[in-house]
């Protein structure tokens, strides 16, 4: 765990008590870059899961073609085109290619997700693998059609304001 200057914390300072002596990642400059242009941000992930890797080398994006992703993620997950790690590229090119969706692939790099929670933003990468891996399945018996946007647009609103357990 880390501050937002990228410096290591103390577990007594962790919300759930983890730390660890070890080094932060060579990414952590972009998830502090992610954290201060979006306060709403609790959590970010970075994979290099295996399907949905495979678009991100492949430059594609992941088309909404199931209903569950118009819940999650309320569009198609996008790819943004390659960016170096130098500076903030990999930040500045999440926060321009994201869209309402906790996930954006990156071009021959791997997977960044997002959301208010470490939970959520873990909950996503797991979405965005399980998703990459059925349509990577499904374009072997044909052509991928995305929903409609009108569609899209009900899924993700009936996800966004009555499904589920409410308080």
């Amino acid at each position: 765990m880390v501050d937002l200057e990228g410096s290591p914390v103390l577990a007594a300072a962790v919300p759930d008590g983890i730390a660890s002596a070890l080094r932060p990642s060579v990414d952590t400059p972009h998830h502090v870059r992610l954290y201060s242009r979006d306060t709403a941000l609790g959590g970010v992930v970075h994979t290099d899961s295996t399907y949905a890797t495979a678009w991100a080398a492949a430059g594609l994006s992941i088309p909404c073609v199931l209903t569950a992703m118009a819940d999650e993620f309320g569009a198609e997950i996008p790819c943004a085109p390659y960016l170096d790690n130098e500076g903030d590229h990999i930040a500045e090119g999440i926060l321009r290619f994201r869209t309402r969706g906790p996930a954006v692939l990156l071009a021959h790099h791997g997977v960044f997700t997002f959301d208010r929670t470490p939970a959520l933003a873990v909950k996503a990468a797991v979405m965005v693998e399980n998703v990459a891996q059925t349509l990577w399945l499904a374009r072997e018996l044909g052509p991928l059609q995305s929903l409609p946007k009108d569609e899209i647009q009900k899924w993700w609103d009936r996800y966004h304001s009555t499904y589920g357990q409410r308080e």
